[in-house]
C-alpha cells in the first residue's frame, strides 16, 4: 500500500521535548525544537527524506506557519498541526477551515469568527 516506505517509521512528531517524547515509544521518529528557525530546518528535512506525515506541535509552529503554506499543496507529505503539552493555539482548526474552504468553495465548519 505504501511501497517501500513503511508505518510508522515514515511519521515524525516536531516539537517540545516534553509533548512530543511519548510519540517515541510507538516508533515514530522525533524531533526536539526550540525555535520557529528549527522547525522549518526540521520540516525541511524530513520532506527531502520523503518522510509520509509531519505532526508539529501547534506551539512550535508558532513564527513557523510559512511551512505549512510552503508544503500545502505536497503530494507526498501532510503536515498536521497537533496540540502539545503547552496546549493548543487554534492553527490546526485555523488550518482544516482553510482546507475545507478551499475544497468546497465556503467555510461549513463555522469555526472561524467572522
Amino acid at each position: 500500500m505504501f511501497g517501500k516506505q513503511s508505518l510508522p517509521g515514515n511519521i515524525a512528531v516536531i516539537g517540545d521535548r516534553a509533548s512530543i517524547i511519548c510519540y517515541k515509544a510507538v516508533g515514530f521518529k522525533t524531533i526536539s525544537v526550540r525555535n520557529s528557525v528549527e522547525v522549518v530546518e526540521a520540516v525541511d528535512n524530513l520532506v527531502k527524506d520523503d518522510c509520509l506525515v509531519i505532526f508539529i506541535t501547534e506551539h512550535a509552529l508558532k513564527g513557523a506557519q510559512q511551512v505549512l503554506e510552503k508544503y500545502k499543496d505536497s503530494r507526498s507529505t501532510a503536515i498536521i498541526p497537533i496540540p502539545g503539552k503547552l496546549g493548543k493555539t487554534g492553527i490546526g482548526m485555523q488550518n482544516l477551515d482553510k482546507y475545507v474552504e478551499n475544497a468546497l468553495g465556503r467555510n461549513i465548519l463555522g469555526t472561524q469568527d467572522e
